[in-house]
């Protein structure tokens, strides 16, 4: 066993003082507040680790190319799919482990990775079919992160349109083909769990759906949900109603199921969701101006909230939370929207990827905890729960990952020049 000691951590009731947490075989097994200093010492404030329930690794290829000209979320994705058409397994798990060592350094612990980049193209398919899927889970575990890898059901390029160009390589031609090569992969390792997904609806026909939703069995199923307005606009006129009417008569829509994004959603679609989850991805909303969604009334609904990077624009657990709170504060002309609390559990949601034990600083608990500088320039003064609104990726200075210290001192343990690995990959995948 092992004996923590922190001034502060952020347990299930609140901020508390003099903590020590006791850990085993990567579980915490006590948790005590009031104590003296004891066993090893961990500097400024310690909070569980944080869920990333939605990821696209590969775009994070794209920061800081893509604002040169106005353009829309319909030409970004066009420089989307000129990184999607470079990749190979080898060039994708160089990339994703620098930027999985990255999430790990600002915090996160667990990552949802929504992966459709599946074959080379033009129909055709690697010896083995899952090359992609296995480049990732070895990049995630070689960067220390829980990893589900949600594989990606994705069979046309619009309502009634067949897949074209880089899209090809989403493709598995029909749903049953789709599950089939699902079926047949088993990674193995602690740190990695298996989930579903349907693209969106435009790129899932209707009938196939069900087919996804059987072969998720109990496991995470995502989905893509009203993005974008157009989204809406040519749903309604293929179907005659909105796409989370369309996921729900395709019964998509269970306890397990994540709808991500729900930016453009009626009062009907907020009811249908109330019970499931939805996973917000602020910063990349705020990017590719998706707009803001109704986050406060899906919560009211009852519909359990999740963050997530998804484009990587930012890596920054810290921002994400706030930037619920200050989305809602802008659509609203309030402030408050959320209590502290809330935003912490929307930050920590890891069971929305499948991993239910994750979360809280609590005995019984995986033990995922984060270790964030309370004395920068940042945070210097702030009192308590507010280190939420004021702490970014920067301050992390340790992390720990099932029981194992993956950052220390502000220093991946197994990649320790992330950046250099990003800019190396990076730059070779755009040459």
């Amino acid at each position: 066993m092992s004996t923590y000691w922190c001034a502060r951590a952020w347990l299930p009731d609140g901020v508390a003082e003099g903590v020590r947490i006791d850990i085993a075989e990567g579980v915490i097994t006590g948790v005590m507040s009031g104590e003296k200093s004891c066993g090893t010492i961990l500097s400024g404030m310690v909070v569980p680790g944080f869920a990333n329930a939605h990821s696209h690794a590969f775009h994070r290829a794209l920061r800081g190319r893509t604002h040169t000209d106005r353009g829309s979320f319909w030409t970004w994705r066009e420089r989307m799919y000129a990184a999607a058409r470079r990749l190979e397994p080898d060039s994708y798990y160089r990339l994703a482990r620098a930027v999985y060592a990255e999430m790990v350094s600002a915090g996160y612990t667990s990552v949802a990775e929504f992966h459709y980049l599946h074959h080379p193209g033009h129909g055709q398919r690697y010896a083995d079919p899952n090359e992609f899927s296995h480049a990732l889970v070895a990049a995630a575990a070689d960067a220390g992160i829980r990893l589900t890898l949600l594989d990606v059901c994705y069979l046309a390029g619009g309502f009634g349109q067949p897949t074209s160009g880089v899209q090809e390589r989403f493709d598995d031609g029909d749903a049953e083909a789709w599950a089939r090569r699902v079926e047949s992969f088993d990674p193995a390792g602690e740190l990695v769990i298996t989930g579903a997904a349907i693209h969106s609806v435009r790129a899932v026909p209707v009938q196939q759906m069900p087919v996804v939703v059987r072969a998720a069995e109990e496991r995470p199923l995502h989905v893509h949900v009203s993005e974008q307005p157009l989204e809406n606009t040519e749903c309604l006129a293929e179907h005659g109603c909105t796409p989370t009417q369309l996921l729900s008569a395709a019964g998509a829509l269970t306890p397990r199921t994540v709808a991500v994004h729900a930016t453009h959603l009626t009062s009907g679609d907020i009811a249908e969701l109330s019970g499931g989850w939805v996973c917000l991805c602020p910063s990349t909303e705020a990017d590719l101006g998706d707009g803001i969604g109704p986050a406060r009334a899906l919560a009211d609904a009852g519909t359990r909230l999740a963050l997530g990077s998804d484009g990587q624009s930012i890596i920054d657990p810290w921002f994400e939370a706030r930037a619920l709170e200050f989305h809602e504060r802008l659509a609203s002309g309030q402030r408050g929207r959320f209590e502290t609390g809330e935003l912490l559990t929307a930050a920590t949601a890891h069971a929305a990827s499948g991993w239910p034990n994750l979360g809280e600083i609590a005995p019984g608990r995986d033990a995922d905890l984060v270790c964030v500088d309370t004395d920068s320039v940042r945070t210097a003064g702030v009192d308590g729960a507010g280190i939420l609104f004021a702490a970014t990726a920067a301050d992390v200075t340790d992390v720990m990952v099932a029981g194992r210290w993956i950052v220390r001192d502000r220093t991946h343990r197994i990649i320790p020049e992330v950046a250099t690995a990003l800019d190396t990959e990076i730059g070779a995948l755009w040459q």
